[in-house]
C-alpha cells in the first residue's frame, strides 16, 4: 500500500483527470511506484464516468496486460460485423472494462488521501492545480488529461452514441459481440449498432454514428434501440444503465495550434494529446502505454514528463497520418448514406492485417492493401484527398 499524502498538501504528481487515462497511470503508478504522493482529481463523485470502454486482444502488450486485466467486466475469444453485402466472424479476442472496475480498483489500491474525487481542475500549471472550489493543490510534476478540450484547430467529424444495458426477459443468444451491424438504416452518416452480449439475458446495444455533427438526439436513440430488439425477438425487461459520448475523429489540422490552443502543462494525455487511437477514437491502447511510460521512468519532475509526453504525442500525430486519410475519405469522401461502404471495404481484408490495422501497426504493405480493391468512394474525390491528406 503506498504511503499517505503528505499533509502539507505537496504531491510528487498530480493528475488533473480522473477517468480512464488518470485512472490508469494512477494504477500504474501504484503498482511500480508505491513510494510516490499522488493526487488523482476528479470533478465526479466517482472515477471513470459512466462507461463501457472495450479493446482487441492485439490492442494491449501482453506484458502490459497486467494494468487492464483487473478492470475487465467481460471477454470473448471473437466477434462479428454485419454489412449488406456479407457477414463475417473475426477470431481477435475482444475485452469489455466497465467504469465502475476503475473506480472500485483506485480506491482498494490507493490511499484516500490520494483520491481527490468531487473536485474540479479548473486551472492546470506547472506544479499547481487550482480547483473549482478555491484550493490549490501542490506537485513537482502535473499531468493533464481532462478530455479533448478545444478541437477547433483540427479537421474532424465525430463518433458519437448512445449506449444501453438491457436486462432481456430470454436469452438473446448472442454468443459473442456485435462490433459493427452496418445492415441497419443509414441515417445522419455511418450508422451501426453495436451490441456486447454481458450474459444470456443481460447485452449492451449502441446506436453509433459517423457524423459530421456532434449533436446528438438522445430520444431518438433510444427509440432506435428498441426497434433493433424488437426486430432480433429481444423483449426488454428493464434498461439496467445509459451511456452517451460525442468523440472527435481527427482527419486533419494543425496539430501545434491545437496544443497551444490548450493552454496547460505539456505533460498531457489521452484525447488532451490527440494520443487516441486514430479511426475510433478509442484512448485505452495509448493510455496503457502512456501509463506504463510514466510509471517506469526514473524520476517524474515536470520538466522530464513535459518532453517524454510532447514527444509522444507528436511522434503518435506523425504516425497516424494514413489513418487520418482515411478517415478524410470516410467523412469527406462519401456520401453521408454511402459511408458504410469505406468499412465494408476494410473489413473485407485479412484478419492480420485488421489486428494491426486497429492496434495502428498497420505495415506499408498492409496500407497498399487497404488502398487496394474497388474504390468505396468515387475515384474523383478519393485522388485530390490522397493528395491532400496523404
Amino acid at each position: 500500500m503506498p504511503k499517505q499524502a503528505r499533509s502539507s498538501n505537496q504531491y510528487d504528481l498530480a493528475i488533473a483527470g480522473g477517468g480512464l487515462v488518470g485512472g490508469l497511470v494512477a494504477l500504474a503508478l501504484a503498482e511500480l511506484r508505491p513510494d510516490l504522493d499522488i493526487a488523482l482529481i476528479e470533478a465526479e463523485d466517482h472515477f471513470g464516468g459512466n462507461h463501457i470502454w472495450s479493446f482487441f486482444e492485439s490492442d494491449v502488450e501482453p506484458e502490459h496486460r497486467w494494468l487492464v486485466d483487473p478492470l475487465i467486466a467481460r471477454q470473448w475469444d471473437s466477434y462479428d460485423v454485419h454489412f449488406p453485402k456479407y457477414s463475417r466472424r473475426l477470431s481477435n479476442g475482444y475485452f469489455s472494462i466497465e467504469s465502475a472496475n476503475l473506480d472500485r480498483e483506485l480506491r482498494k489500491r490507493l490511499p484516500a488521501a490520494a483520491l481527490k474525487s468531487g473536485q474540479q481542475a479548473r486551472v492546470v500549471n506547472k506544479r499547481l492545480v487550482k480547483l473549482a472550489d478555491g484550493s490549490e493543490i501542490a506537485a513537482q510534476a502535473v499531468l493533464d488529461v481532462r478530455g479533448s478540450g478545444d478541437v477547433s484547430a483540427l479537421e474532424v467529424g465525430w463518433q458519437k452514441f448512445c449506449g444501453q444495458m438491457l436486462r432481456l426477459k430470454k436469452p438473446h443468444g448472442l454468443e459473442r459481440p456485435v462490433i459493427m451491424d452496418a445492415t441497419v438504416e443509414q441515417i445522419d452518416g455511418y450508422r451501426f449498432i453495436y451490441c456486447l452480449p454481458f450474459s444470456d439475458s443481460e447485452i449492451f446495444v449502441e446506436d453509433t454514428y459517423y457524423a459530421d455533427t456532434a449533436e446528438l438526439d438522445s430520444k431518438a436513440s433510444h427509440a432506435r434501440i428498441a426497434a433493433y430488439a424488437e426486430d432480433h425477438g429481444w423483449q426488454i425487461e428493464t434498461v439496467l444503465s445509459e451511456e452517451k459520448g460525442q468523440l472527435p475523429v481527427i482527419y486533419g489540422g494543425d496539430f501545434e495550434a491545437f496544443w497551444k490552443a490548450n493552454r496547460s502543462v505539456d505533460a498531457r494525455a489521452g484525447a488532451r494529446a490527440a494520443l487516441i487511437q486514430p479511426i475510433t477514437s478509442y484512448s485505452l491502447p495509448m493510455a496503457v502505454k502512456t501509463a506504463i511510460l510514466i510509471a517506469e521512468m526514473p524520476e517524474i519532475s515536470q520538466a522530464k514528463l513535459d518532453k517524454m509526453l510532447r514527444n509522444l504525442a507528436q511522434n503518435h500525430w506523425k504516425n497516424g497520418k494514413f489513418y487520418r486519410m482515411l478517415c478524410a475519405f470516410l467523412f469527406l469522401g462519401a456520401d453521408p448514406d454511402k459511408r458504410y461502404k469505406t468499412l465494408e471495404h476494410t473489413y473485407s481484408k485479412d484478419e492480420k492485417l485488421l489486428a494491426r490495422f486497429y492496434a495502428g501497426k498497420s505495415t506499408l504493405l498492409d496500407q497498399a492493401n487497404l488502398l487496394t480493391g474497388k474504390p468505396p468512394i468515387p475515384v474523383s474525390r478519393a485522388i485530390p484527398l490522397l493528395l491532400k491528406y496523404k
